[in-house]
């Protein structure tokens, strides 16, 4: 059986001043109403004070009833009061965190990031220029001589079939320099500037050419149509595969770090004699530091120094090539090419504290 309420007048009354006491130090109108929760709720002593009135004698019932009445009026004005004042402040202090300066300039368009293989390709050049090269930028439409026949690619060579080059419809077109060709192509590779180089600049020669290049590879997580590459070539007197190494090994270093560092393994390309492809020692190799493919080189084969006119007898060269968009995939540890040609600018922007 529940106790019943008994009406002391004197509890209540401290109850009530405490109430007060704790509603004019309260410091957001939060905290008030649960103030107001604890001391006329329905648990609270002026609520239990009022339903023991009942229980009175009627002499003192009138009394008791004055005495609520008052209380609550004085908690009621002491609540109001500090809850008019609280939401006042609080709306203050809304409209202060949320004021616009309308004097202050602003950015009426939201600005992009640039690229990273821009800025990656910028390194590349960066390295070359250093050492005192050239940087070279020859058509992306080419004539298939410069992209095949001057660089040693016979008629039957499976590089030239329609699965691996873009054609450009018509025949006997003129280049921009004036060179005829049995066919217009998009250039396979940057490999095409070595002889239009040599024509144009003459030996010594030593050039990088970054730049676009086509082939009708399948779109997937590490191939597309349309990549970048850096091909480098040095045509002089006395150049040896040692010279080769030497460069290779610095632009290891300056792409990838000072543990980096490069090796030679024996391969074909029809441009060069002796071949090699490059391995690249990354230390960030995922599961530990190791080898990686990186790109291919070699001393330039004689049949594309007799192209542009020279005597391997003279002179010597040497080329190397790499694909840009590697290059950052590996610094960059980015798993799916994908996201370097959809144009998100919110891939662009990670790197841009970087640079």
């Amino acid at each position: 059986m529940a106790q019943q309420a008994v009406f002391d007048a004197q509890a209540v009354t401290e109850a009530v001043a405490e109430g007060i006491a704790r509603i004019e130090n309260a410091s957001s109108t939060e905290e008030l109403k649960a103030i107001k929760t604890q001391y006329a709720g329905a648990d609270s002593a002026m609520t239990q004070a009022s339903k023991a009135i009942g229980a009175l004698p009627a002499d003192q019932k009138k009394d008791a009833g004055k005495l609520m009445g008052k209380l609550r009026a004085d908690f009621g004005r002491a609540f109001g009061a500090r809850e008019t004042e609280l939401k006042a402040q609080e709306e203050a202090r809304a409209l202060a965190s949320e004021t616009v300066d309308m004097t202050l300039p602003i950015r009426r368009k939201p600005l992009g990031a640039r690229h990273p293989l821009a800025k990656v390709m910028e390194d590349w050049e960066d390295f070359f220029i250093s050492m005192g090269w050239r940087i070279s930028s020859g058509p992306e439409v080419e004539t298939e001589w410069f992209d095949f026949d001057a660089l040693n690619f016979g008629p039957d060579h499976p590089a030239r079939q329609m699965q691996d080059t873009f054609y450009v419809k018509g025949s006997q077109a003129r280049d921009a320099a004036g060179f005829v060709g049995s066919n217009m192509v998009l250039r396979t590779q940057t490999s095409s500037d070595q002889v239009r180089a040599l024509l144009e600049y003459g030996v010594p020669l030593y050039i990088a050419s970054p730049g676009r290049v086509f082939r009708t590879d399948e779109l997937d997580a590490t191939h597309t149509p349309v990549f970048h590459q850096c091909e480098a070539l040095a045509v002089d007197k006395h150049l040896t595969m040692a010279d080769l190494k030497g460069v290779l090994d610095k632009l290891a270093v300056a792409m990838f770090g000072p543990e980096a560092k490069t090796r030679l393994r024996p391969s074909y390309f029809p441009f060069t004699e002796p071949s090699a492809e490059l391995d690249l020692w990354f230390p960030d190799k995922k599961g530990g530091a190791g080898w990686l493919e990186w790109g291919g080189c070699g001393m330039v084969n004689p049949n594309v120094l007799k192209s542009a006119g020279l005597d391997p007898d003279v002179y010597t060269g040497f080329a190397f090539g790499m694909g840009i968009e590697r290059t950052l995939l590996l610094r960059h540890d980015i798993n799916d090419m994908h996201d370097l040609v959809e144009g998100d600018v919110r891939f662009s922007k990670q790197f841009v504290m970087g640079e």
